[in-house]
């Protein structure tokens, strides 16, 4: 299928918005990046997404793709002819993907954005435990799923890399705000090899937003309200 007229809407702090861009480059897919402005919703984003109005949306000859694991999947049907498949060969690897990139998205990612909202330190320490004990799920779910290799989906960057490895940015600027490490060598030894290596691929490091920068954002995100 022909790749022009390929856009996706969002922005580039957005964890949710990196994987549609991820899966793009993987495929080498040309595309246009249409930036939101924080805090507003453009009318091309309205009429594109009038169910959720939120990003990403993925545009592809004008017909417009919602939800970003939606997204990535659709992308590796689509161009399925360039590059490595992305989601898993059997229909029991391809469940198995889905069921983790849900408990991200539904049980993770809610744990590790607590912590940049904890107030006390009881309140920090609970909200870290719940995010440590959700690590070591992760890590004996990539001991699983890689099968000794590289990746979740083996030898290449797949699906359920991309749905985790989108919030690897915001998980360091947690641990530079918390001064706790959150992925090590010590506790989870796997993904900490595994999370260097995706960092550094090439379809993810030009979206991967620098740490100093994304930090910068989140205070403005997460500031707390003056009296």
């Amino acid at each position: 299928m022909a790749t022009d007229e390929v856009k996706v809407i969002g922005a580039w702090a957005s964890p949710f918005v990196m994987r549609p861009r991820i899966a793009l480059n993987l495929k080498s897919v040309p595309y246009e990046f249409l930036q939101e402005t924080f805090g507003a919703k453009s009318e091309l984003l309205l009429k594109s997404n009038p169910v959720h109005k939120k990003i990403p949306v993925l545009l592809h000859a004008d017909k417009p793709v919602c939800e970003s694991n939606i997204i990535v999947e659709y992308v590796d049907e689509t161009w399925s002819a360039s590059g490595p498949s992305m989601l898993p060969s059997t229909p029991y690897d391809r469940a198995i993907a889905r069921f983790w990139a849900a408990y991200i998205d539904e049980k993770w990612f809610p744990s590790l954005k607590s912590i940049l909202k904890a107030e006390g330190e009881e309140e920090k320490k609970a909200v870290l435990a719940q995010v440590e004990e959700g690590n070591a799920l992760l890590e004996k779910a990539f001991n699983d799923c890689s099968k000794g290799k590289a990746f979740f989906n083996g030898e290449h960057i797949g699906y359920l890399d991309i749905a985790f490895g989108c919030f690897l940015a915001w998980l360091r600027v947690t641990e530079l705000a918390g001064g706790h490490k959150l992925i090590d060598e010590v506790k989870t030894p796997s993904l900490s090899k595994w999370a260097e290596r995706f960092c550094n691929d090439p379809a993810v490091k030009p979206v991967m937003p620098e740490t100093a920068t994304l930090a910068e954002f989140a205070k403005k995100i997460f500031a707390k309200p003056t009296a």
